[in-house]
């Protein structure tokens, strides 16, 4: 989680301009992650390359039927390999699997290349909403992810 967290302070303040409060956000959720873990419902998954971590994402429940996609990340030298795609595929057949009846998301509009794997993926944008969020101006989109009908979602396990 540490490297998660430093490389997206890293590259969100290099390629974006966003501030240490988005640093901030990102330990929040991976802290959040850690602190709530649920070892049937969520997931953290971290893509590799020739012994070096290129990217990651996580999904997590946000209710019995809605799971939310985190933190998506591919190093700059790893974009255009498809390994975006793959992480945000992994979370679309774990939802599945763990039989979410849908997947959302909350990204920036300034993030082109994460939303047309969004879009590739099957989400559609549901609303979006102008902010002032890290030191600037941007627009906070809410996208969403139907999944194919199945049985009713299981259940957390209570802690025992």
């Amino acid at each position: 989680m540490g490297w998660i967290i430093h490389r997206h302070g890293i590259l969100y303040a290099e390629e974006y301009g966003l501030d240490q409060k988005f640093e901030a956000l990102v330990a929040q959720i991976a802290a959040t992650f850690i602190e709530n873990f649920d070892a049937v419902r969520e997931r953290c998954w971290i893509a590799e390359r020739d012994d070096a971590i290129v990217g990651s994402v996580l999904l997590v429940k946000e209710s019995d039927e809605v799971a939310k996609l985190r933190l998506l990340y591919v190093e700059p030298a790893a974009r255009g390999l498809g390994i975006g795609s793959r992480l945000v595929g992994e979370c679309i057949r774990f939802a599945g699997q763990r039989r979410y009846r849908k997947i959302s998301l909350w990204t920036n509009d300034v993030l082109v290349s994460a939303r047309r794997i969004y879009q590739a993926a099957g989400f559609h944008l549901v609303s979006q909403e102008p902010h002032r969020s890290f030191g600037r101006d941007l627009v906070g989109q809410f996208w969403e992810l139907a999944l194919p009908p199945g049985r009713p979602p299981r259940p957390s396990p209570k802690p025992g």
